[in-house]
């Protein structure tokens, strides 16, 4: 898969993941995983990227079983960009869904 359009994919997934609970980087990393693969090598460089434009935030918490953890929440504008995106996406998908599934490509 080309690396800009997983890119994009694995931020629309962050997005929706962080959209339904705050999570801390290992929780989005197994939860982004069961779609598409990623690695914190790929997801930390993204959440800093996310949080630098305002689509999300960040708390520290305290870990019982560690060291304090960084939890990462959709803001209002992070919202505003998975309602965007998610309809792009619906409409690319849907799109290329009948192309491939048309008899007529050569039309």
């Amino acid at each position: 898969m080309e690396s800009q359009f997983k890119k994009g994919l694995i931020e629309l997934c962050v997005l929706k993941a962080l959209s339904h609970k705050t999570c801390y980087g290992y929780e989005l990393i197994e939860s982004v995983s069961n779609v598409i693969p990623i690695t914190k090598g790929t997801l930390y460089p993204l959440l800093r990227r996310l949080q630098k434009e305002g689509y999300l935030d960040y708390y520290i918490k305290e870990s019982e079983l560690g060291p304090a953890r960084k939890y990462y929440k959709i803001t209002p504008l992070g919202l505003n960009r998975l309602i965007e995106n998610s309809r792009e996406w619906f409409n690319i998908a849907d799109s290329v869904t009948n192309f491939l599934k048309g008899d007529g490509l050569y039309e």
